[in-house]
């Protein structure tokens, strides 16, 4: 603020210049007057003492005359510089009272309309933040001032989140979620935010929050994690497994918390395999997915021609959809073109969503999709079965041959 404070009192000085250089002209001008005023006086002056000589008789008339002109051209050099009298129609007082009165007026109306808080903040914004209180700081200050913005709220509330402060964050993605529409991340986020206020204790209101986040983005990643750490701490660990392979899904290879994720699926399925956790249908607060139901073997295998066409990290999809229903997949797996050809299991376990499984739709399509960009939507290549029931037992055979339509 410092600098701009500076600047506008430099501005101020040019503005005050063409008030206060008319006024100071004026007196230079006052100045001349008076002193061409004294040079006739003393021309004057001159001229009566000459003559009292002449009357003296100390001075013939030649003497008188060649004096006169000595005087005259004296008062004639002292005075040629001189400007002519200007008149001012303002007057000295307006001026000078121009000059105290703009410039409160000016600070006057800019405290008023001016946006000096909004300057420093992003002067502060824009120098680097030496720890979190005060980037949180910050973003307080910026929620205060622009309370209508659920982008600023969003990052106070994450920022809440990393300080351990969830209670604070709950609060923030509730309003900000209210502001944008409701929308899937921030609904996600606000479920979160409520389960480690709550002392991870799951609720209707947090499942409300997660079905309405699933409901509008399947793939909404903070809902699909909260739900797989609420099954896990409940010991529904084969509930946390689906929830956490949906999840896993979505991740870029390479992305820092896939080994997190995978560690945490291992965890439970070792528990699962010591017979640990729950094996009885789920509470209604967090419903469990059945273990048993449709499963299709499939052995998927890239086409020779196309092995020069493809990267060993290109990513891999390989789902069932349903031949005559919604297009979402219903079971999907991910792996990479390195991988093949590889043998995998699509099951109810692995549903997209728990009302979708492949038991529920009495005839499926395979699908394998090679996708560059790791989208599970499109791809470079494909390849697809003939619909088959769901109900198969017999391993299938999928050949990714065809370009991606």
């Amino acid at each position: 603020m410092t600098d701009f404070w500076l600047a506008a009192g430099l501005l101020l000085l040019v503005a005050l210049s063409f008030l206060l250089i008319p006024v100071l002209r004026g007196r230079r001008a006052q100045l001349e007057e008076d002193r061409t005023a004294l040079n006739v006086a003393l021309y004057q002056e001159r001229v009566a003492e000459l003559t009292a000589q002449q009357a003296a008789g100390v001075l013939d008339d030649a003497q008188l005359a060649k004096g006169r002109d000595e005087a005259a051209r004296e008062l004639l050099s002292d005075t040629e510089n001189a400007e002519p009298q200007r008149l001012g129609r303002l007057g000295k007082p307006l001026p000078l009272l121009a000059a105290v009165l703009v410039p409160l007026m000016g600070l006057g109306l800019y405290l008023h309309f001016g946006a000096s808080e909004q300057v420093e903040l992003t002067q502060q914004f824009a120098k680097a933040p030496q720890s979190m209180e005060e980037i949180t700081a910050r973003l307080e200050r910026a929620v205060e001032m622009q309370p209508d913005s659920a982008e600023g709220l969003y990052f106070l509330g994450r920022a809440y989140m990393a300080q351990e402060r969830p209670a604070d964050a709950a609060k923030v993605f509730e309003r900000a979620a209210n502001l944008a529409g409701r929308q899937p991340e921030l609904l996600g986020q606000w479920a979160q935010a409520l389960y480690f206020a709550n002392g991870k204790q799951w609720n209707e209101q947090l499942q409300a929050l997660t079905d309405e986040a699933l409901k509008a983005d399947p793939n909404e990643v903070t809902s699909l994690g909260l739900l797989g750490i609420a099954a896990f701490e409940s010991e529904h660990f084969q509930q946390a497994i689906v929830y956490w392979n949906r999840l896993l899904a979505q991740l870029p290879e390479g992305d820092a918390s896939r080994a997190a994720l995978q560690g945490g699926i291992e965890r439970a399925q070792d528990k699962l395999k010591a017979g640990e956790g729950n094996v009885a249908q789920a509470p209604a607060t967090a419903p469990a997915v059945a273990t048993t139901g449709a499963r299709l073997k499939v052995r998927v295998e890239l086409a020779a021609a196309l092995k020069d066409k493809v990267k060993p990290d290109d990513t891999v999809f390989i789902f069932a959809r349903a031949s005559s229903g919604p297009p979402m997949p219903l079971a999907a797996k991910r792996v990479t073109v390195a991988q093949l050809p590889i043998e995998v299991e699509l099951g109810d376990s692995d549903a997209m969503m728990p009302s979708m499984k492949l038991s529920s739709f009495p005839e499926v399509q395979l699908v394998a999709r090679v996708s560059r960009a790791g989208q599970p939507t499109q791809g470079e290549w494909i390849g697809q079965s003939s619909p088959l029931a769901s109900s198969t037992t017999a391993a299938q055979h999928l050949t990714i041959d065809s370009p991606d339509q």
